[in-house]
């Protein structure tokens, strides 16, 4: 059901929708930024359309809502232990397409990877829906069509700013709503369908696992873990147990985030790591989001998003990285055929001979 619905009416919607839905949206953080004076794109909880921001992109993703940046999944004493509790209401999460997407993702990674789900996902999976904010063109540095991400359609609603109002897709049990505060308007959701600057997966970029390429990474990667914390698709994390400090026998664990490219994630006992080098963390990282994951689950965990190429200090790109591996391929195939054809025209040259 398409509707056209006014911001005022919009708002009245939010308001009652609050008592059965936390409503999370991208919204302005003043002086939040990574430098002096600037603000930041983040998720919070809203109460009005006019805090969405529709026209930046958020610089963290809506992961967080999900699957907290730092979350207690229990306190004990000596003899006892119990969850936290946790708030009963649905929740409604505006988002991109490329994010929605980066949402099955994770539900693949931390529901579907073994034979049990993560019980604290899962819980907070169950209660959540989706309101697609529209991208009518790309944003700098995304690349969500090359990784076939830009067009998602399991949503409640879609929603796109018009002339002061709101033109939305109502897909599920919201339509009385909507019929009530809204007027009829066919509208069909717009998606990104093309890039300023495309990104070209290789077919087997293993095959240059050990290309001196990555030699580049090791030089300029200073290991900050932005580009994991951005990520909409990153789900690893480390268990800490916090014991308080006037009972030492009292505390909570809990499981904060972490990534493949900060210092200690891939430690050992005594010492050893399975890649102490930023080259190698950086092969680890592009290869599993564009070839072993697919090779698990059928997609790739990239969503082209284009946040870690934004995040990064040392202007790291993943998008130019992996064009460099198809690159690096195009060059591998096009010397194999020239060989070929010259091992063909001397076998020729041999029988004219003869």
């Amino acid at each position: 059901m398409g509707s056209l619905i006014e911001a005022a009416a919009l708002d009245e919607l939010l308001r009652l929708l609050k008592p059965k839905y936390r409503i999370y949206a991208p919204v302005r953080l003043p002086g939040k930024g990574r430098f002096s004076d600037t603000d930041l794109i983040g998720y919070a909880e809203i109460n009005r359309s006019r805090d969405i921001v529709f026209n930046e992109r958020s610089y963290f993703s809506p992961k967080e809502i999900l699957f907290p940046v730092n979350q207690t999944l229990f306190y004990f004493t000596e003899s006892q232990w119990r969850e936290p509790e946790t708030d009963d209401r649905e929740i409604l999460v505006f988002l991109r397409s490329c994010d929605l997407e980066a949402v099955k993702r994770l539900d693949q990674a931390l529901l579907h990877n073994g034979p049990y789900p993560d019980s604290y996902y899962q819980e907070a999976r169950a209660k959540v829906k989706f309101v697609l904010m529209e991208c009518q063109e790309e944003f700098e540095g995304c690349f969500c069509a090359s990784m076939g991400t830009n067009e998602s359609r399991d949503y409640a609603f879609s929603i796109r700013p018009e002339n002061g109002a709101y033109l939305c897709d109502v897909r599920e049990d919201l339509e009385e709503l909507f019929g009530r505060l809204g007027k009829p308007r066919e509208h069909e959701p717009a998606f990104v369908r093309e890039h300023k600057n495309p990104v070209r997966l290789p077919d087997n970029p293993e095959a240059f696992s050990e290309h001196p390429f990555w030699r580049e990474y090791s030089e300029r990667c200073i290991a900050c873990g932005r580009c994991n914390v951005v990520c909409p698709t990153c789900s690893c994390f480390s268990l800490q147990d916090i014991f308080y400090d006037d009972n030492p026998k009292v505390g909570e664990r809990r499981r904060v985030w972490a990534g493949c490219q900060i210092d200690g994630f891939a430690d050992l006992a005594g010492g050893h790591s399975y890649r102490r080098d930023k080259g190698e963390r950086m092969r680890y990282k592009v290869l599993h989001k564009i070839y072993h994951f697919k090779e698990h689950f059928g997609v790739n965990l990239c969503v082209g998003c284009g946040r870690c190429d934004y995040a990064c200090p040392e202007y790291i790109s993943f998008s130019r990285c992996v064009n460099k591996l198809a690159e690096l391929e195009d060059s591998t195939k096009a010397e194999a055929n020239r060989k070929l054809g010259d091992t063909s025209a001397a076998v020729e040259v041999k029988k004219d001979v003869k």
